[in-house]
């Protein structure tokens, strides 16, 4: 094999904006430390973040220690003509098929039952929690979707026509799960499923056995690769709505927070203006229901009358008695 033969493996687009978004959260925990339910739901946010950056780093390991013919695009995001959007982790160009990499750097062990469902167990302390999760099946194939819009929108009719009919020969879906730890058990998984879901050290392997009728040249996989670089659209919309949300969440707890503090400032001052106590955060919800002197502004006590034609009778008294003696009879 000569020089020029020697396999190649082109990263077009190697940068991620998880990285980004990463930066963003890691900012605006800081401004939430004096609020901890922001701080910890933030926190979780980094946690996962930062689990996918890493299985996606693993995955970008193994492609260019292939020794294969592969340009790789990693974190496209594509949109069709309606709107649909797509965010797919790798899209890698091999000399036979485009191969749509979904990565999934999951906590726990993981099963596969007869029906195609994800089931998740994992272990706290003795105890075992098992719960369902989205299928990443599910989620790659609706990637594939988008891709296959956007690109027959493209095609003109003629050409839709057979790109339609020959999508599936040459685009291929894998699931990559890259936490070394996982255990996957698919025994009773459907043959198709188990041929997609695949550990981050198959991953070559899977990709040399994907073969069709024809095969590309190192300038003809470039060339593919810079055209569906083409329909990337920079930023993620998925981080965006997740930190837009977060964003707003913080906004509207400082918000709250102002009122309230409004509230019991005007509360206190009114109070104050009639010489009653100040009341602050800490009495506040104690006292809410206090009733008080409209002379003085003093708490009005509940007494009952031991004397006179109201004997036995309840009402209320200022407490400031016998300098005030405002009373307010109950009927």
């Amino acid at each position: 094999m000569g020089l020029l033969d020697k396999p190649e493996v082109t990263i077009l687009k190697e940068s991620s904006d998880a990285k980004i978004y990463l930066e963003k959260l890691e900012a605006l925990k800081e401004k939430v430390n004096d609020k901890p339910e922001l701080a910890q739901k933030i926190e979780k946010e980094i946690i996962v973040t930062k689990a996918g950056i890493i299985g996606e780093e693993q995955i970008l390991f193994e492609l260019r220690n292939s020794g294969m013919d592969l340009v790789v695009i990693h974190d496209l995001y594509i949109e069709d003509p309606n709107g649909n959007g797509a965010q797919i982790d790798f899209l890698v160009i091999t000399p036979y098929v485009n191969v749509f990499v979904e990565c999934k750097n999951l906590f726990g062990n993981i099963e596969i039952n007869n029906k195609g469902e994800f089931i998740r167990t994992m272990q706290f302390g003795k105890k075992f929690t098992k719960e369902g999760i989205y299928s990443p099946i599910t989620q790659n194939e609706r990637h594939l979707r988008v891709f296959k819009d956007c690109r027959r929108a493209e095609k003109g009719l003629l050409g839709g026509v057979f790109f339609e009919k020959s999508f599936e020969k040459y685009h291929k879906s894998i699931i990559v799960l890259a936490n070394p730890k996982t255990v996957v058990n698919d025994r009773y998984a459907p043959a198709h499923i188990k041929r997609q879901v695949i550990r981050a050290d198959q991953l070559i392997a899977v990709l040399r056995e994907l073969k069709s009728d024809v095969k590309s040249s190192k300038k003809e996989m470039l060339e593919y690769a810079n055209k569906y670089l083409t329909l990337n659209i920079e930023g993620r919309t998925d981080y965006y709505a997740k930190y837009e949300e977060l964003e707003k969440e913080i906004d509207s707890q400082a918000n709250a927070e102002a009122v309230r503090e409004s509230v019991m400032s005007q509360k206190s001052k009114e109070i104050n203006d009639k010489g009653g106590n100040f009341i602050t955060d800490e009495n506040a919800d104690a006292k809410k229901d206090v009733k008080t002197c409209p002379r003085c502004g003093k708490e009005l006590i509940l007494r009952t009358a031991t004397k006179g034609e109201h004997q036995g009778k309840q009402f209320w008294g200022c407490s400031g008695f016998p300098k005030c003696r405002y009373i307010e009879n109950i009927e």
